[in-house]
């Protein structure tokens, strides 16, 4: 298995399973990731791709050998982030068209391998942008014309939050924040995490209106030829909340599938380490070349900070 690892992060070219397997029990504070939606985006041709499959069950007969491993090397009392949607069902291929509960499904596979479902977040998404890029008969204005009874909603995201509740369900190492530097300085709190009372609300609000769908890494420089559908790499502002809202600085987060590097990304923009799994060759090398960026940056920027003083 490639690897490049640093003080600052860990990043693998191999199967997350295989991976994951090999990590520490409880070694993991916070685990966020997109898995694959079943076999609606394929990224290769690859037999271990978990988005090669036929169907949401052999998807899920394949994911059920990693949902296990991550409740294990997660620390007991934290939490992990599944980025899902629902999946869009068609009279051609499906007998019917309508919508399949996957996001439901994640949430029964998880529970069944010990995680407690804790809590999610609905990602409000565009019903006209998607309408003008899937042309879902659902969406349609003139559907409404023909027979209101086929239409139906736009299809938001959701970011699912699982907690690893064991024994007596207690985090061992509280994850703090106060509302301004003054207060975590008369606490003595350490390390120091400011989250003002109208950002807490922001984050807390059940549905995030306010995401905006190109706030992403570059994934063309990664693409290749043998990309049987597209490259779809989460915003950056919800791997950002999230992680924010649930590690302290100097955590390790955990990606099973780091892609091109989202979730290591800001895990290290955020002063946490990293730890990630990409199968792909390519989207790996982008993974690295990111993580570097990132942390080069960071470099930079505490030099010119210090050398200012």
């Amino acid at each position: 298995m490639n690897s490049v690892i640093t003080d600052q992060y860990a990043l693998y070219n191999g199967d997350c399973v295989e991976l994951t397997r090999q990590m520490p029990t409880g070694s993991v504070h916070f685990e966020v990731f997109s898995p694959p939606f079943a076999n609606l985006y394929i990224y290769s041709d690859d037999l271990r791709d978990m988005g090669n499959y036929r169907d949401e069950e052999e998807f899920f007969e394949q994911f059920d050998y990693l949902i296990p491993e991550l409740y294990r090397v997660l620390m007991p009392g934290r939490l992990c982030a599944v980025h899902c949607k629902q999946l869009a069902r068609y009279k051609t291929s499906h007998g019917a068209s309508g919508w399949y509960d996957f996001r439901g499904d994640i949430i029964r596979h998880f529970e069944a391998a010990g995680f407690q479902y804790h809590s999610e977040f609905t990602i409000w998404t565009n019903p006209v942008l998607e309408m003008q890029k899937t042309k879902t008969q659902r969406l349609l204005y003139c559907q409404l014309q023909r027979d209101a009874s086929l239409s139906g909603s736009g299809m938001p995201e959701y970011l699912v939050i699982f907690r690893k509740w064991e024994g007596d369900g207690k985090n061992p190492e509280p994850i703090r924040h106060f509302r301004d530097l003054a207060a975590a300085d008369a606490d003595g709190g350490s390390p120091r995490q400011v989250l003002d009372l109208e950002t807490w609300q922001k984050y807390a609000s059940p549905v995030w209106f306010d995401i905006r769908r190109t706030d992403v890494l570059n994934a063309r420089i990664a693409r290749e030829d043998k990309d049987e559908k597209h490259i779809c790499p989460l915003q950056l502002e919800v791997i950002r909340r999230a992680v924010r809202l649930y590690t302290n600085p100097g955590d390790v987060v955990y990606s099973p599938y780091g892609g091109i590097g989202s979730e290591p990304y800001i895990a290290l923009e955020q002063g946490r380490k990293a730890v990630a799994a990409e199968l792909k060759e390519t989207y790996f090398n982008q993974m690295v070349s990111n993580c570097r960026e990132i942390t080069d940056a960071e470099q930079i920027t505490l030099f010119d900070g210090e050398a200012s003083t």
